[in-house]
């Protein structure tokens, strides 16, 4: 029992007792030792690494492909296959425009090509057989150049007639509006029955694949960011997931007003990322500082009112640990862990748990 709780205790019956015998009696309890017990403490040391600076900034997700499909022909919507929400695979058909007019233009322009085939053959079965019989044979050489001749306008007859049902052809197929990449339809601006002209948008096509995160990072870290700089991504969409990134791009400032640069990360992720464009996305960036220093836990740093900030340093020189309070000048926070700009060395022992009531000199028992 601690002194104070017997001089309590025994006060009371003290009373009874002459005075010369109380006060010997009171003197004698003051004369006990308090008995101290060593409180429990966990320790880590402080040591020298790189220091590092954790760089956190707001973005988006952004797609690598977005575009508004038009029609290069004009005409009439025939039918519309997609809706916004729909997923669209390459090259799918998304909107079908009336083909008739031109289906029939394209069968005139074949047969126009067919009978320039056959007015080309024919000059020139005419003339090889002039050819073949000769002047000597009574027909004369100026018939047989100019049948030469009727060979040469037949061949380009043939080429134009040739030329004219391909460029139809291709009008033909203009009139199917097809996705130029995989994606989603994100909206729809026309609907069947509407009459479009050449540019007039239809549907707003968003890749959703290959995702990447844009986002705008101070001047200040131009220098200092390269594609090797750690970088991890968070999403609201995922709030307990923080995901690996890489640093696909660095596009310098452009906006000369926000003072800023972009860039764009990729997520190094083997799951699908259930995220869309748009939403928004921060990036932690570990930017290299270039020196070391010495680190300690940020569970060993306390923090007072007045600016202070001290770590218990535990001392287990003597036949007990003790501990002593040391304050210090702080840098950096990352990784768990405090810069320590001054105050301390590495190597010390520092108190991480039950620093929260010590006292300089008291007694310790390192857990």
């Amino acid at each position: 029992m601690r002194s104070p709780e017997l001089q309590a205790t025994l006060t009371p019956h003290m009373k009874l007792l002459p005075p010369a015998i109380s006060t010997a009696l009171l003197l004698g309890l003051a004369a006990i030792p308090t008995m101290s017990v060593a409180a429990p403490v966990r320790v880590e040391q402080s040591a020298t690494r790189p220091v590092v600076q954790v760089v956190v900034v707001s973005g988006s997700v952004t797609s690598p492909q977005s575009a508004v499909l038009s029609p290069s022909v004009g005409g009439l919507i025939e039918r519309i296959d997609v809706d916004a929400g729909d997923q669209v695979a390459a090259g799918a058909i998304v909107v079908a425009m009336d083909r008739e007019l031109e289906s029939l233009d394209l069968e005139r322009v074949r047969a126009e090509e067919s009978q320039a085939r056959s007015e080309l053959e024919d000059s020139r079965r005419r003339f090889a057989e002039a050819e073949k019989v000769g002047p000597e044979r009574g027909i004369p050489e100026t018939q047989i150049k100019s049948l030469r001749a009727e060979v040469v306008r037949d061949e380009a007859a043939l080429a134009a007639a040739t030329a004219a049902a391909r460029q139809q052809a291709a009008v033909v197929r203009r009139h199917d509006v097809r996705a130029p990449f995989a994606g989603v339809v994100s909206e729809r601006y026309a609907e069947v029955g509407e009459w479009i002209a050449p540019g007039d948008g239809l549907i707003e096509l968003v890749a959703t694949n290959r995702l990447r995160f844009d986002f705008r990072v101070p001047q200040t870290y131009y220098t200092r960011i390269d594609t090797d700089t750690g970088v991890e991504l968070s999403l609201d969409a995922l709030p307990d997931s923080s995901i690996p990134g890489r640093i696909q791009a660095i596009v310098p400032v452009k906006d000369p007003g926000a003072r800023t640069f972009l860039l764009r990360v990729v997520a190094q992720w083997d799951t699908p990322l259930m995220v869309t464009p748009g939403m928004s996305a921060r990036a932690t960036i570990r930017v290299d500082t270039g020196h070391e220093s010495v680190v300690v836990p940020r569970d060993a740093l306390l923090l007072y009112p007045d600016g202070r900030k001290t770590v218990w340093v535990a001392d287990s020189s003597g036949a007990e640990t003790t501990v002593h309070e040391q304050r210090v000048q702080t840098g950096q926070e990352f990784d768990g862990l405090v810069e320590i700009r001054s105050g301390l060395e590495a190597g010390v022992a520092v108190v991480t748990r039950g620093n929260e009531a010590l006292q300089n000199g008291q007694s310790v028992e390192l857990q």
